[in-house]
């Protein structure tokens, strides 16, 4: 399901769930995907994201000072899938969250809720058999990142373990929007992945305008945007939010 979104280039748009409100999140999910979102990563609150920035890091303290937990999440993402079956729904997360519920009780819920894989940042490829083999097992994609720093060896078993893409990280650091990016390294290591690998590649990390999105299309399969939608998502902006995606989207079409 995840892999067909990639025919053209797939726009993936990354939110915060239970934020500022479960109905604002709902809201938001509901904006991006009526404006051209493709694919959904739908980010599950948690105390410590070490791959997040500032937007993104407020955004989980305020969705868990509200009391936010991850079954509120599932039962969000529910709701967004009976509405929306079409649209793949990914689980952006950190794995403490998942040990506390244990694998096969996550990947269980996760999938009876609309869930169809897993984004988890601070789980290396090397650490992974046991949950992946389970989200397998329930037909759940787990998505792997790579970065600039991820050497050929590295990313052989990246491109091995991932289903469906690689989530190729743009820079070093943490999400956030960025005015430019280095597009010559980035272009030059997309390409160099697509040498070792025939998976599909999705940048994200400092995408936030129409630039940027049909820049990326030019040598990648897919564009994630986060922060710049979070910020939004923060201040209630649903007309924004829906104008940030249609520019997106309109430059992934026009390369």
């Amino acid at each position: 399901m995840i892999k067909e979104k990639f025919k053209n280039k797939a726009l993936i748009t990354y939110f915060m769930g239970g934020f500022p409100s479960i109905e604002d999140s709902f809201q938001t999910a509901i904006t991006l995907i009526q404006n051209g979102a493709d694919i959904l990563e739908v980010g599950i609150p948690f105390s410590d994201p070490v791959a997040d920035g500032v937007t993104i890091q407020v955004a989980h303290e305020k969705a868990i000072k509200d009391g936010i937990t991850p079954i509120d999440i599932f039962n969000l993402t529910k709701r967004i899938k009976e509405k929306y079956p079409e649209i793949p729904l990914i689980a952006m997360t950190y794995y403490n969250l998942i040990f506390k519920m244990g694998e096969e009780q996550f990947c269980k819920i996760a999938k009876e809720n609309g869930i169809d894989g897993f984004i988890i940042p601070d789980l290396p490829p090397e650490e992974s058999e046991s949950f992946k083999k389970i989200a397998n097992s329930f037909g759940l994609s787990q998505i792997f990142l790579a970065a600039p720093t991820s050497n050929e060896e590295r990313i052989k078993l990246i491109s091995q373990l991932t289903d469906d893409f690689i989530y190729y990280v743009s820079l070093t650091g943490i999400t956030g929007e960025r005015e430019n990016l280095p597009w010559d390294e980035l272009k030059q290591n997309v390409e160099n992945i697509k040498k070792i690998t025939d998976k599909l590649v999705a940048v994200g990390f400092g995408v936030s305008k129409k630039e940027h999105s049909k820049i990326i299309s030019t040598f990648a399969d897919g564009v994630i945007v986060g922060s710049a939608v979070v910020k939004l998502q923060a201040q209630k902006d649903f007309k924004g939010i829906a104008e940030l995606v249609k520019n997106l989207k309109e430059g992934l079409l026009e390369a």
